[in-house]
């Protein structure tokens, strides 16, 4: 949507565009306003609300989406230890550092590679392609929507398409491959940049098939923050990862390849490529040797809840 509303935003011959950059950014916001109304159709957890005293309203959620799933647990399938849990209405700051940094430190450490590699990758490239375009292909401003509408499309197709797999082939195997495949095809794609071989075309392309991986791999890594701990602290693990990511990451990728596409030099914008692709290649090397396999695993397995009582 910010992809084709900028080829019309951008066009003078539609609208001054000196007032049309503004007007796109018009679009995220709509989409947020939208959120909120969407927000209030979608339940809380059922874990969140026994363990805010609301059982009968947990008991409740859970019987609508087996309603709605048509799906109820088989009989052939091995009962489960019951998990008793004590209301827990909030989780003081020390715990919290203590679950992050001490019990969990190995999985904070996979956390952080995961979300700093992909904020540094994605940010770094998607927020500097139009400079890119009009530097070094001298594409009009006005026509940079028609080369980001297939980059956003394949963001959007990597997770549609290769999704699924997390849960079936397993987490770790998929969220190192996709790191591993978007860091080597990055790198390829930035030799292959340096060395004046690409269009404008051809880099689009290059950047679709990169982002189709990529853009799974990214969404792994809210995946996997927002699984690998405690349930009383998920949506905190995942503010905090996604804070700390997107501070190293997102905010030091730009600006690199900000001042190396500055220099007007393909080889010192290839760095800043090379640089991203050995991130995410290390990021895959970290998860695939302490990774969490968490796939069609309950919460309670992958990670005991603070709240648990012992038997």
């Amino acid at each position: 949507m910010g992809a084709g509303g900028s080829i019309v935003l951008l066009d003078p011959a539609f609208i001054d565009p000196a007032l049309g950059w503004r007007l796109a950014f018009l679009i995220g916001t709509t989409i947020g306003l939208v959120i909120l109304i969407m927000r209030r159709w979608i339940p809380e957890s059922p874990r969140w609300r026994i363990t805010h005293s609301f059982v009968q309203e947990a008991a409740a959620v859970v019987r609508e989406i087996e309603t709605h799933s048509g799906r109820r647990p088989r009989a052939t399938e091995p009962p489960r230890p019951p998990a008793r849990l004590r209301m827990h209405h909030h989780t003081p700051l020390a715990e919290i550092a203590r679950v992050l940094f001490r019990t969990y430190r190995q999985r904070t450490l996979v956390g952080l590679t995961l979300m700093a590699a992909q904020a540094f990758f994605y940010n770094a490239i998607f927020f500097t392609y139009a400079l890119i375009l009009i530097n070094f292909y001298d594409i009009p401003a006005d026509r940079i929507g028609w080369y980001i509408l297939p980059f956003a499309a394949g963001n959007v197709l990597g997770p549609i398409m290769l999704g699924r797999l997390f849960d079936t082939i397993g987490r770790k195997v998929m969220i190192a491959t996709t790191y591993g495949a978007a860091g080597l095809l990055l790198a390829g794609t930035g030799y292959l940049f340096s060395q004046n071989l690409l269009s404008a075309q051809g880099l689009t392309i290059a950047w679709m098939t990169v982002f189709f991986f990529a853009s799974a791999a990214a969404s792994s890594a809210y995946l996997t923050v927002s699984e690998i701990f405690p349930l009383e602290i998920r949506a905190l693990a995942n503010a905090f990862f996604y804070a700390i990511g997107t501070g190293v990451g997102g905010v030091a990728g730009p600006l690199l390849l900000g001042v190396l596409i500055s220099t007007g030099s393909r080889g010192s914008v290839a760095i800043g490529y090379f640089i991203g692709a050995l991130l995410m290649i290390a990021a895959a090397t970290t998860e695939a040797l302490w990774g969490v396999a968490a796939e069609r695993q309950p919460l309670e397995a992958v990670a005991r809840p603070l709240s648990y009582i012992e038997s």
